[in-house]
């Protein structure tokens, strides 16, 4: 018997009605190509700490960090039944596929369950991006052998118990130190949401600082025989007129200028004169994160809601695998094209319709690039043609979908950049224009891209080095800083996956400039959600109801926490040894390991970690750092007040009146 497991029954389902003749069990499909069960999502899940020893019930500094010697994996009494079904169905099987989501979870969910049960029997795998009829049965005939993916998969193991060190032991030696200033509340840590929460605690702050500056730029007119153009003053930059980021900030320096730019002599000079050919080339198609930012921008949905959309379109058979952390295609694909762009055009949607008029299937983008390809790729529309009762949110989403995929097969944007530099009373200015040659792609598809302050877009008369050129006015502006934003939810997953501009060290920051960001396509919207959830941050409401704001129990944590994990530096660069890993560079041991240290000196500083005690709190009279707490005799007789700082500090008494006698 040939044994599919998929990582769902949605999937199960579709792979079922490729292999033909299905027929439902209990758990499971048969068909005349084998039989199709399904877990739900880990069936297993990490043990707690108690399962290891029992005294960790009780949750005591003494006992960090806690380190597995024997990683113990437990079935989910939620999905016990299933599980079981899964079970029985491997010892019958003689070949299992793998079936699981083409990603590192996925690889991880199946491969559990078979080193659960002590599977021997052969397994292949199968990739699903698509649940399309034809991409399930090209997927079908190139079954790879499952061991091809072991890497993907000590990729992932090495994430969970990474996350499991981190967050059972970092809650428990943190949540004890907060509880040593009077505070009863958990504070769950996370290796992700930790420094994810830290990004929008740090930007509140940034705004609640944040004082306004003037700064001022000067724009000079100047006449050609050819025509007249503006260029910007290029000062001198000093510590005294400028700040950090060279701005003009002193203003009656800046007036001085302007005086003696409009005195004759207004004679000046071209010093530079280049023109260069340069070329945009089509936006890439979306990646789960690339699609919840520009969904976010565009129509203010949440991450989780895009993730739900593309969810339902992927199970619709309409688009493809939508956890997907890859922009590029298989070359496999693109005979597809035709096919593809003819359905769009055939849809009832005029917008979609406009978007293939002048497309050519023949044009190749650079997003077909098979070296960029690892278990899944970016998310496009399937061969099926989209009709059928979608929901609002699902057509604004394939819709999106559709337009970056399409713009694939319109030609590149072609244009001449010119850059003028001219010499007047000693001073530099620049301009600078574009003609365009080929619109290409813009055509139907424009990036709005942020113009500075400064920008002044302009047809550049033909010139040539050292043509006279006459001052004829200028312009003095004043512009004022802007604080940054605060974070929306679809801003905070940009955040996590250009992490490396968070970073504390620079020393780092190009290092992790080419990584995945913190989290992974599939998880980032989850930990929004759950920092949500648990009263980390909450919405705004009112105009800015998209902007998340920290709580006070927020502060509390970040406050409390060392910097190793607040700032995402470590987390980033465990990140990219995951993604390493799963390409076969470092092993599940070398990376545990550190996670480990990491974990043993976070336990440690918990020790002498500093927070304001609560409202309320009683400071202790004999080591000014603790607060009072009451606590149970372990006679059963009765309560006392002790000191937190206990063992270090052995301050105690029998009531609080007694405690003020003694203070």
């Amino acid at each position: 018997m040939k044994l599919y497991i998929a990582e769902k029954p949605s999937m199960a389902r579709e792979i079922a009605a490729c292999l033909k003749n299905p027929q439902h069990g209990n758990g499971f499909i048969k068909t005349s190509g084998g039989v199709v069960t399904w877990l739900v999502g880990h069936v297993l899940k990490q043990v707690e700490p108690e399962t290891y020893d029992a005294k960790y019930k009780m949750w005591r500094a003494e006992d960090l960090p806690i380190v597995p010697k024997i990683w113990q994996l437990e079935v989910d009494p939620k999905t016990a039944e299933q599980f079981n079904i899964v079970k029985k169905l491997i010892k019958d099987a003689d070949e299992i596929v793998h079936a699981g989501d083409p990603d590192r979870e996925g690889q991880l969910l199946v491969d559990e369950v078979l080193d659960f049960v002590g599977n021997k029997k052969p397994v292949k795998r199968i990739l699903l991006n698509a649940l399309d009829e034809t991409s399930i049965k090209r997927a079908n005939e190139n079954l790879r052998d499952n061991a091809e993916f072991f890497n993907l998969k000590q990729s992932a193991l090495a994430r969970a118990r990474a996350d499991w060190l981190i967050g059972m032991n970092l809650s428990r030696a943190y949540t004890l130190a907060a509880r040593r200033f009077g505070l009863k509340d958990v504070f769950p840590i996370g290796r992700v949401k930790t420094p994810t929460l830290a990004l929008v605690v740090r930007r509140e702050r940034e705004i609640v600082n944040f004082k306004p500056t003037d700064f001022f730029n000067i724009f000079v007119q100047f006449q050609h025989e050819n025509g007249s153009f503006v260029a910007k003053w290029k000062p001198k930059v000093d510590k005294k007129n400028f700040d950090s980021e060279d701005r003009l900030i002193n203003k009656s320096f800046a007036e001085s200028f302007l005086e003696k730019f409009s005195t004759p002599p207004l004679d000046g000079k071209i010093s530079s004169c280049k023109t260069t050919e340069k070329k945009e080339y089509q936006p890439l198609p979306f990646s789960l994160s690339t699609l919840q930012i520009a969904a976010g921008k565009m129509f203010g949905y949440s991450p989780q809601q895009v993730l739900d959309a593309a969810q339902s379109l992927y199970e619709k058979k309409l688009t493809t695998y939508p956890r997907s952390d890859c922009q590029y295609l298989p070359t496999t694909q693109f005979s597809d094209a035709p096919k593809i762009l003819g359905n769009l055009q055939k849809t009832a949607d005029e917008s979609l319709k406009k978007l293939v008029v002048n497309s050519d299937a023949k044009i190749k983008s650079p997003a077909w690039n098979n070296k960029k390809i690892s278990a899944h790729h970016a998310i496009i529309p399937t061969t099926r043609l989209a009709t059928g009762n979608l929901s609002e949110i699902e057509i604004n989403i394939y819709k999106l979908i559709a337009k970056n995929y399409a713009v694939q097969f319109y030609p590149v944007h072609i244009f001449d950049e010119t850059v003028i530099e001219i010499t007047y009373k000693k001073e530099k200015f620049s301009a600078r224009g574009k003609i365009v040659k080929q619109i290409g792609w813009h055509e139907f598809y424009v990036t709005t891209q942020k113009k500075s302050d400064d920008e002044v877009s302009q047809n550049l008369p033909k010139v040539e080095k050292g043509d006279a050129v006459t001052y004829r006015n200028s312009e003095f502006k004043k512009s004022v800083t802007k604080p940054p934003e605060r974070f929306s939810a679809s801003s905070l997953v940009q955040g996590m996956k250009d992490i490396h501009k968070y970073v504390k060290n620079p020393e780092v920051q190009q290092q992790l400039k080419d990584v995945y960001g913190i989290g992974t396509e599939a998880t980032r919207a989850a930990i929004i959600d759950d920092l949500i959830t648990r009263g980390f941050l909450k919405p705004m409401g009112g105009r800015n109801k998209k902007a998340l704001q920290p709580t006070e129990k927020a502060y509390m944590l970040i406050d409390l926490l060392p910097d190793e994990i607040t700032f995402p530096d470590a987390t980033a660069i465990w990140e990219d040894k995951l993604h390493s890993m799963s390409e076969g560079e470092g092993t599940l041991e070398e990376f545990l390991a550190g996670q480990v240290q990491f974990t043993k000196s976070l336990c440690a500083k918990a020790a002498t970690a500093k927070l304001q005690p609560a409202k309320g709190a009683v400071l202790c009279p004999r080591c000014k750092t603790g607060v009072m707490v009451k606590r149970k005799r372990k006679d059963g007789s009765g309560e006392f007040w002790g000191c937190s700082n206990y063992p270090n500090c052995r301050m105690a008494c029998n009531d609080l009146k007694e405690l003020n006698s003694k203070i």
